[in-house]
């Protein structure tokens, strides 16, 4: 069980600029107390291209018709409609689809300064190696261990739940839903990690950390004429239980991957 920590990590990278990682609830609207105010020059997503282009139409599909994604997850039976109704019973601003958070952020880029840089961290699946890490993931997913251990969520989901209470860190601005809503969301996190070996996990991480990596440094070849370029922060919003492991993979520093911002 991760700790889940409010303050973000700020990562100084050896070849300049620097990596915010900042811990948020998925599907919850921070408080504001909560939110990164810094400043801060390009964003990091840890998604796919197509899933920043799904996550505009989503939002207008709420826009059109408020709830229809939460009442979808829900009636699907997955781990996170269990989310979904986890977080329906704290007092904090959510549950939201998409994730109220990231296209906050994800919206400011776009509209911000004349449309700031931004990243999708997650390769396509026409990258050949990433989709040989998704074809092993779902071989995971399909053994039988596996199959017949989701007869057990309901019961594992209140274990890792009540175990996470006890690693919510403590900060002024956080009260008890807050923090119940922290542990609900690890539970989400834990359980949809679960059937990744920790074989898959380090690699998922290490590629995600190179093209952090390659983002930040593309983020400051475009600044290569500006005396502050090496001040460059590169934005990452992480989900809070992922942010431990994430960080560790980001310090020790795997070669860059370069990584081109998403085109507008």
């Amino acid at each position: 069980m991760p700790e889940l920590r409010w303050e973000p990590s700020i990562i100084e990278d050896p070849l300049g600029g620097r990596i915010v990682l900042w811990p948020h609830l998925p599907c919850v609207r921070m408080p504001a107390a909560l939110r990164y105010r810094d400043k801060w020059d390009g964003l990091a997503l840890l998604f796919s291209l197509s899933d920043l282009s799904e996550w505009r139409q989503d939002e207008q599909q709420d826009k059109e018709s408020p709830g229809i994604h939460i009442e979808a997850a829900i009636a699907s039976g997955t781990v996170l409609g269990r989310l979904m109704k986890d977080l329906q019973e704290y007092d904090v601003d959510g549950p939201k689809i998409p994730d109220p958070e990231q296209v906050r952020l994800l919206l400011h880029a776009d509209n911000a300064r004349g449309g700031m840089p931004i990243y999708a961290i997650e390769p396509e699946l026409e990258d050949s190696d990433w989709m040989m890490w998704w074809e092993r993931s779902a071989d995971e997913k399909a053994r039988i261990f596996n199959l017949l251990s989701t007869l057990t969520t309901s019961r594992r989901w209140k274990k890792t739940r009540s175990s996470a209470t006890a690693k919510v860190s403590r900060n002024n601005s956080v009260d008890t839903d807050m923090g119940a809503a922290a542990a609900s969301c690890a539970a989400w996190w834990l359980e949809e990690e679960r059937t990744l070996t920790p074989e898959l996990h380090s690699e998922r991480n290490t590629r995600f950390a190179a093209r952090l990596r390659g983002s930040l440094a593309d983020l400051l070849n475009s600044r290569v004429d500006d005396a502050k370029a090496s001040d460059c922060t590169l934005l990452v919003p992480v989900h809070q239980a992922w942010l431990p492991s994430l960080e560790v993979a980001v310090t020790a520093w795997p070669d860059p991957e370069p990584v081109s911002r998403e085109a507008r």
